[in-house]
């Protein structure tokens, strides 16, 4: 893919800030990329039926590569599964399509529309459509028989997280039990599961933010372009800049403007907002997210500011 077709279709190539075959220590970044290989490998020889959660997203996308080092030169040994709202931006939906056709992969879409237009799910009086995912991921787990489940959550973006194992056991409901969780000493994994029970695995459980950027950085990894600074129509709401989309626009008193974002974190358009930003390279983005004080979920991310324990609650009935 040359460097202009992949910026008509909305991509953004990223320079490495590390030179990597001058470097003779085993870095951080190694060491991040080796545990989550072993985790790959390790549920590749323990369950039966993996997939992984792709979204389009920083965090899936990294996820994906890792998973295709691990596993080259032979193909990926799973299939991917996208949780779609909807309220996805475009960008990040063809995005989506393009990885997918370009690495020749097999993915499954579990649709909120479908479960809107036959009434399984009602659309909430806020729009807001993140709440929604978690019937359609657990039907789609057990539609499809999946046992180990790949997310790209990470122990530092949110406290529920933070209490995760890299496989956490789910039962048979898709709920999530703190006390259920299985110690891991020494890299040794627990996937031992009941029929019916399935295993959630976050191989990049001990990243963090600024590390998913560097890794991004030193293996030239394509991202959605709107993880990169650009002007867009925004407007304020609860601290937070919105774009408009099917989800709604900017409400009677909220004034849309014309201004350089660019978002930090990916999910459903209602709930997902942008920060003011200038940062159009990898260098600057690095810079930026050193000098944050907030997690980019904290920042950006309506949905968990309902509450304190607002993502431990949607864990335990199912969701990732």
């Amino acid at each position: 893919m040359t460097s202009s077709s992949i910026r008509s279709a909305g991509y953004v190539p990223v320079a490495p800030t590390l030179d990597v075959d001058t470097v003779d220590e085993f870095t951080t970044l190694d060491a991040l990329e080796s545990e989550a290989i072993h985790v790959f490998r390790e549920v590749a020889g323990e369950f039966e039926r993996p997939v992984i959660l792709f979204s389009g997203g920083k965090d899936s996308t990294v996820l994906l590569h890792v998973a295709l080092k691990a596993f080259w030169p032979a193909p990926l040994p799973f299939s991917l599964l996208h949780v779609d709202t909807g309220h996805n931006l475009d960008e990040v939906i063809a995005f989506r399509d393009d990885v997918v056709a370009r690495y020749g992969l097999r993915l499954h879409v579990a649709s909120v529309e479908d479960y809107l237009a036959d009434g399984r799910l009602t659309e909430r009086p806020d729009n807001v459509r993140n709440q929604l995912q978690t019937v359609p991921l657990l039907d789609a787990i057990a539609e499809h028989r999946f046992d180990a489940v790949f997310g790209g959550g990470r122990r530092d973006e949110e406290r529920a997280r933070a209490k995760e194992r890299i496989f956490s056991l789910r039962n048979a409901f898709g709920q999530w039990d703190p006390k259920r969780q299985r110690p891991e000493l020494w890299n040794l994994y627990n996937g031992r599961h009941a029929p019916g029970e399935h295993v959630r695995v976050f191989p990049l459980s001990n990243w963090t933010e600024l590390d998913i950027w560097r890794y991004i950085a030193r293996e030239q990894v394509l991202l959605p372009s709107i993880y990169y600074a650009h002007e867009r129509e925004v407007f304020e709401r609860d601290g937070m800049w919105m774009t408009a989309g099917p989800w709604g626009g900017p409400r009677e008193g909220e004034q849309s403007l014309r201004l350089s974002v660019r978002y930090r974190t990916v999910g459903d358009g209602s709930s997902t907002g942008a920060v003011l930003s200038e940062a159009a390279d990898n260098e600057a983005i690095l810079a930026e997210i050193a000098a944050s004080r907030l997690t980019e979920r904290g920042a950006t991310r309506g949905d968990d500011r309902a509450s304190e324990a607002a993502m431990e609650d949607r864990k335990r009935q199912g969701y990732f």
